[in-house]
């Protein structure tokens, strides 16, 4: 629980959006006081509505990937130049890996992507069947050699994101586990307020037979996605000449991906030497996959998805606070002794809140403001209020006139 008073808020709305802001969210992300301007191409600085924002999604993620046996663990960002070389990864990314050199002139590579870590961790610890399977995620910082930087926090070159990775005795272990962790990526966009189609899709550089993309229909989006109008069917490789599962009418739409998993086989174990011994006392490499969200670009595909032309509509799931407690007067002495009593007691109640206590600002611009940021309640003090408040949700243009407690109890039941 945490509250804070919009006076002292660092970072405020802006009037202004920025000339190369082209998708929805990069320009109300940034007027909106998430995210300050890039420092450099594909480069932000979440501010702290926006870094609010993005632990609330960290923390739904590491909800549903507990749910499923997932263990956190936290890898290292510099990597050995060795470890991408047994991969035969070091000089074959996409796109390149960034490199450098310590003092001594041994060459490391900033993690894009760490199945070359986690493999050689996992070769460490598992010798016995009896040690599989396991599953270890962590939340971290990637770095993307991008050559193109677009659309705000959609396609950024240094960004934190989960990565999960299973480790198994078979495929077929692999092949139950991977059906579990396509339901917790269900769960966690259902969580964040939209729903998603999932597309068969090329492995890449990653490696592995077998691959799936989360994608979330949108005009902004740069992907794009073939599906069937009748079923959940969906691929964004070449359009077919109708649905693979039910025989009905492929569409296609513009789309943003927001996660990816991969059946990885047993690639990194053998180039990294990971193998466990199995009942019949045989050696065998242990059969991975691997499970990535973006949590930056998930963050900005919510407003995408979550947005009018007064600013961002918060889920209530991810919003930086619950309520958004703003008072207007002018009398401001007299009533802002009022508002900082309520402000108290919502405090005590156990409520995040953001309150505009700030004086000599119109009620015109303070609401316009309340609407750029999107917090899904509005609570409004008043001299028409006297000791009530005005509530009102976000998406919805009707307002009510409650008494305090009748507030509270109707925020903490969501």
């Amino acid at each position: 629980m945490m509250a804070m008073r919009y006076s002292q808020l660092f970072g405020k709305t802006q009037k202004r959006t920025p000339k190369e802001a082209e998708a929805i969210s990069h320009k109300l992300l940034i007027r909106g006081g998430f995210i300050d301007r890039q420092i450099s191409a594909g480069i932000y600085s979440l501010l702290p509505l926006g870094w609010r924002v993005h632990r609330k999604i960290e923390n739904i993620i590491r909800e549903e990937m507990d749910a499923i046996g997932g263990q956190e663990v936290f890898l290292p960002t510099l990597q050995p130049k060795e470890l991408w070389v047994k991969s035969d990864r070091w000089e074959h990314m996409d796109p390149p890996l960034f490199k450098l050199k310590d003092r001594h002139e041994k060459e490391f590579a900033l993690g894009s992507t760490h199945e070359e870590v986690i493999t050689d961790l996992a070769a460490r610890f598992i010798k016995s069947y009896k040690d599989l399977p396991l599953y270890l995620y962590q939340i971290q910082n990637k770095f993307r050699n991008e050559m193109r930087s677009t659309g705000g926090l959609l396609r950024v070159r240094e960004f934190i994101m989960m990565d999960l990775y299973s480790f198994h005795t078979s495929e077929k272990d692999l092949d139950d586990y991977y059906k579990k962790v396509i339901e917790a990526y269900k769960k966690i966009f259902t969580r964040c307020g939209f729903t998603t189609k999932i597309v068969e899709a090329a492995s890449g550089t990653i490696g592995g037979e077998v691959s799936h993309e989360f994608m979330m229909l949108c005009p902004t989006g740069e992907d794009k996605v073939y599906f069937c109008s009748k079923c959940d069917w969906a691929t964004s490789k070449e359009k077919p000449g109708k649905c693979q599962k039910c025989g009905g009418k492929i569409e296609v739409g513009k789309a943003i991906e927001n996660g990816h998993v991969f059946k990885l086989g047993t690639k990194y174990s053998k180039s990294m030497g990971a193998y466990f011994v199995d009942k019949g006392g045989n050696k065998q490499p242990i059969v991975m996959g691997c499970y990535g969200i973006g949590i930056g670009r998930l963050m900005a595909t919510i407003v995408e998805a979550h947005h009018d032309e007064r600013g961002v509509i918060w889920p209530n799931s991810v919003a930086p606070f619950q309520a958004h407690l703003v008072v207007i007067s002018n009398q401001q002495s007299v009533i802002s002794k009022s508002s900082d009593e309520i402000y108290g007691k919502l405090i005590k109640a156990g409520i995040d809140v953001l309150y505009d206590d700030r004086q000599d600002v119109s009620a015109g611009e303070k609401f316009a403001e309340a609407d750029l940021i999107g917090i899904p309640i509005r609570l409004v003090v008043s001299e028409k209020t006297k000791d009530k408040v005005e509530w009102k949700r976000r998406d919805s243009e009707k307002t009510e006139i409650l008494t305090l407690g009748q507030a509270i109890e109707k925020l903490a039941n969501g």
